[in-house]
């Protein structure tokens, strides 16, 4: 098969290595990559939300499927762009797709359908949104409404924080995305991430994540695109799972089916598991960067006849095998992110530390210019190591991290440690 993978992050180097090693695949390409990515696809030259350049590019080289890895052209309808092209694809429809386009629309869903979720209300004014924090009790939860590249929810912890916040969001902090807000909140408990494949009816759940979204060691600093991530997540035992089955997916997927916007692809649940159980924070719809890279690191199955699966109404066939061992994934950023950061700046050491063992380095932000990587965006590296407890997992990514020469980059230094602290407590 010809497979095209859309995007640029670790996410899609962590898909594209995957999908290398599948038999079924003849020829991987990436649209549009990045410095990693080309020493094992063909990456081509087309931006991820040119949807016209896309579907050509698709139908010119007869494209027999297309693995849709970032939220932005999948709600722009790439997926409808190349379904009307007659090219199969990976990821919802335009329609489906809102469940992460409009925080709004996700909210309402599961008010609509006693999905568990934090109390809200939307609102389009800045002095509505007011009047309703000074109703509320602090800290409280304030989101652009539309897609911000992980960064449009902010925990404000005064009044004055909250109308600021509201303020800048209605100014034009979050662009577009924030012409709308939604104001819920404030959930306590530890957050987890829990994916199923669907076809738009069955399901199939995979591996237990957990991400580490703020920027600084403890989860403090603004929240970011994602700091790191570890699989499986302790804190998603049996009991949990079931409940985030029976209570968030399950309605989730037959809502979706009865509003007549079946939802296939990945189906990405955001969790907070709260003394009440697992509740609903966001939906997202495409695998997590970067906890794409821990569950392909762990993932032992073909991944591409699962993924064609969810396009053919084909996945109560499919079965996947995990490596018992655990992965965890440390995000090497540039110094500065998520504020402003520079960029071009040249890093060594990469192949030192792809030759640990147990080690696996994924590209995010870079480019490769004269045989040299340079940093290119924020996020830069997903360093991913595998151990059999966390502990040894994290000791490995960070022997990997030490191995890299990038002064204008950084890191988390705790990525795990909830997890850690589970298992020095033994529970």
């Amino acid at each position: 098969m010809k497979v095209l993978v859309i995007g640029s992050g670790g996410r899609e180097h962590a898909l594209c290595w995957a999908l290398k090693k599948s038999p079924l695949v003849e020829r991987l390409y990436c649209a549009p990559g990045n410095g990693g990515i080309e020493e094992i696809a063909d990456c081509i030259d087309i931006g991820a939300e040119d949807i016209e350049g896309i579907v050509d590019f698709s139908r010119k080289e007869a494209m027999d499927f297309v693995v849709i890895g970032p939220e932005v052209p999948l709600v722009l309808g790439l997926a409808d762009k190349l379904a009307n092209a007659g090219i199969k694809s990976f990821g919802p429809s335009a329609a489906a797709a809102a469940l992460e386009g409009s925080k709004g629309f996700m909210k309402d869903l599961c008010r609509e359908n006693n999905i568990p979720t934090a109390a809200y209300e939307r609102f389009d004014n800045a002095d509505e949104a007011k009047a309703y924090v000074a109703r509320n009790s602090l800290p409280i939860v304030i989101k652009a409404d539309g897609l911000a590249a992980g960064k449009g929810v902010i925990i404000a912890t005064t009044l004055s924080e909250a109308n600021e916040t509201i303020d800048d969001i209605f100014d034009g902090l979050f662009g577009g995305a924030g012409a709308e807000i939604v104001i819920e909140e404030f959930l306590e408990g530890e957050e987890a991430s829990f994916f199923v494949l669907t076809d738009g009816e069955n399901f199939l759940p995979l591996a237990t994540a957990q991400d580490h979204k703020a920027v600084g060691d403890g989860d403090t600093g603004p929240n970011t695109g994602g700091m790191g991530a570890y699989s499986p997540a302790p804190v998603m035992t049996p009991e949990m799972i079931a409940a985030t089955i029976d209570k968030i997916i399950k309605p989730t997927i037959a809502a979706m089916k009865g509003r007549g916007a079946p939802f296939t692809g990945v189906l990405y649940a955001g969790l907070m598991i709260t003394k009440d159980g697992p509740k609903l924070i966001e939906y997202n719809v495409r695998f997590g960067d970067p906890e794409c890279q821990v569950l392909c690191a762990r993932m032992e199955s073909d991944l591409l006849p699962a993924l064609i699966a969810t396009s053919n109404k084909g996945l109560a066939d499919i079965k996947l095998r995990w490596r018992d061992e655990t992965a965890l994934v440390v995000v090497m950023a540039a110094d500065g992110y998520p504020g402003s950061y520079e960029k071009n700046t040249a890093i060594k050491g990469l192949d030192e530390a792809a030759a640990i063992d147990d080690v696996l380095v994924f590209h995010a932000g870079t480019k490769c210019k004269d045989d040299t990587i340079l940093a290119a965006g924020g996020r830069v590296l997903g360093i991913t190591g595998l151990g059999k407890t966390v502990k040894h997992a994290q000791k490995k990514a960070y022997s990997g991290v030490n191995a890299i020469n990038w002064p204008q980059g950084f890191c988390r230094s705790d990525i795990g440690w909830r997890a850690i602290k589970r298992e020095e407590q033994g529970t």
